[in-house]
């Protein structure tokens, strides 16, 4: 049922429909800011969660990269990477119901209070127009009913001045003209009477058949529009949310694959990798027997030489538990274990070598601008290159002369005491020739020299090798062989190219492999 049916049932509710409308756009307000809150929290959330996955970012330069190697950290750098996702798609929503609800609401409210002004300003118009119609007629009836009242006083004056003997014709004559214009007066004020009568007939049907009906209707399409754009309003509430749930999906599902990325078992080979020293474990400790020197049959120098090589076997094994001093070999990594030093200074080879290239590429492209001016003055002064190329020269200069101190070559060891330090040191040596497979060429690193090094027992023969290059072994503890040469493998390489050798009972030493 529409509000033209109810015209006289509302007539008299003027002012509660006023209220009722009212109360609609506040209604309407009162939602806008409930939406408007509701983009401010997702914006907030979404600025946290940000704030929280830059946080937890893998900081460059830190010691966080080389966790990166570990397969937790690259899963929680995959959930932070989806979790910066996630609050992408909360700002979205915070975009989307600040642009598609808020604005328009805001917008559509400003149009509904204009309107609805319009409608209720006509309404009380139509209202006072009728309302004056109503008095204009009760005017000129009151008006009807007073002149009609003074006709018959002086009708019934007439009468009775004609009927008395003693009255004169002049005052009989005079009273007769009276009682006529009051009879006038009174016809008059009955056809203005009935005048306003058609007026206010007419009006009052216009009012009610057509000008408040009128009205009214507006009234109702204006309510139904406002409570239609809430239903519509409501509905891209969920809309809004409800886009963005297959990235949000996303987003976790991105977050379950990195959690099933995680292999306990690599990360564990990882540590092993990371850590590992090259070092044998050491063997058992023999018993020293002091009591030998109360064996007179035992000479003394033969006392003291087995004494000796007990002590140095003994601190050649425990050499690897033994811990360093923290404050030496820092720069050059020598303070790590063997498996760890060649790794660290790779790693530091490969950093100068990247930062070199650069410069390069920088001189290079200067050097290139510099000619292009020489052939075009015009361009630049090309002297003004010089003062770059020369910086950059200086810092070439010094970052070769830092990589050949990361490129380890073996001195000239003149004794097995430099030889020791040396060998202990040495991880990664590149020289012109190889072994090729067999029992993989080996290292000795790590474990202690003794002044009688070539005095211990044969080691047992673990492999084959041949040589593919030349190698002259002019330092002491190592061997010389010749291309294609055959020898025997009595210790592996632990990983920094030392491989020990022997080619017959009274003859072995140290080679380097080729890298």
């Amino acid at each position: 049922m529409d509000w033209y049916g109810m015209t006289y049932i509302l007539t008299d509710q003027f002012d509660n429909l006023e209220k009722h409308t009212q109360w609609g756009i506040e209604f309407l307000e009162r939602y806008t800011k409930f939406v408007k809150e509701r983009s401010e929290i997702e914006l907030s959330y979404a600025k946290q969660i940000r704030n929280l996955s830059k946080k937890y970012q893998l900081k460059k330069n830190s010691k966080e990269e080389e966790e990166f190697k570990y397969s937790t950290c690259r899963a929680f750098l995959m959930t932070l990477n989806e979790l910066n996702d996630y609050a992408g798609q909360h700002e979205v929503i915070a975009e989307n119901l600040s642009t598609q609800i808020t604005a328009e609401l805001s917008r559509y409210t400003q149009e509904l209070k204009a309107e609805r002004k319009s409608h209720f300003h006509d309404g009380r118009r139509a209202q006072q127009y009728i309302e004056n119609s109503w008095k204009q007629l009760e005017s000129s009836k009151r008006r009807f009913e007073r002149d009609c009242k003074e006709a018959d006083r002086a009708q019934h004056y007439f009468d009775k001045m004609d009927a008395d003997i003693n009255v004169t014709k002049a005052d009989v004559e005079k009273a007769k003209q009276q009682a006529q214009m009051r009879h006038q007066v009174a016809e008059d004020s009955k056809n203005e009477y009935l005048t306003y009568l058609q007026k206010f007939n007419k009006d009052q049907h216009e009012h009610y058949y057509t000008l408040i009906p009128h009205i009214f209707q507006r009234i109702q399409e204006m309510e139904e529009r406002r409570v239609g754009r809430v239903r519509e309003s409501m509905r891209v509430y969920t809309e809004v949310e409800r886009k963005v749930l297959p990235i949000v999906s996303k987003c976790l599902d991105g977050m379950t694959k990195a959690a099933e990325s995680i292999e306990p078992k690599m990360d564990s080979k990882q540590v092993v990798e990371s850590y590992k020293s090259g070092f044998e474990p050491p063997g058992d400790v023999e018993f020293e027997d002091y009591s030998v020197s109360m064996k007179r049959a035992v000479s003394e120098s033969s006392f003291l030489n087995a004494r000796g090589e007990s002590r140095r076997r003994s601190r050649s094994k425990l050499w690897p538990l033994l811990k360093r001093n923290k404050g030496t070999g820092q720069e050059d990594y020598s303070h790590l274990p063997p498996e760890q030093r060649r790794k660290k200074l790779q790693a530091k080879l490969n950093d100068i070598n990247k930062d070199i290239q650069k410069e390069m590429d920088q001189r290079d492209a200067l050097t290139k601008m510099k000619d292009v001016y020489i052939k075009n003055p015009h361009l630049g002064d090309p002297d003004s290159i010089d003062p770059r190329l020369e910086e950059i020269t200086q810092s070439l200069e010094k970052l070769q002369l830092e990589a050949h101190k990361f490129e380890v070559r073996p001195p000239q060891i003149q004794s097995s005491d430099t030889f020791k330090s040396w060998f202990k040191s040495c991880y990664l040596i590149i020289n012109d020739y190889k072994l090729t497979e067999g029992s993989a060429g080996c290292l000795f690193s790590g474990t202690e020299f003794d002044d009688e090094f070539d005095d211990e027992e044969p080691l047992p023969t673990i492999g084959t090798c041949k040589a593919l290059y030349p190698f002259e072994g002019q330092n002491e503890g190592t061997i010389s062989m010749a291309e294609s040469e055959m020898l025997y493998v009595i210790e592996e390489d632990k990983g920094d190219g030392w491989t020990r050798v022997r080619r017959n009972e009274d003859e072995e030493g140290y080679v380097l492999r080729k890298k």
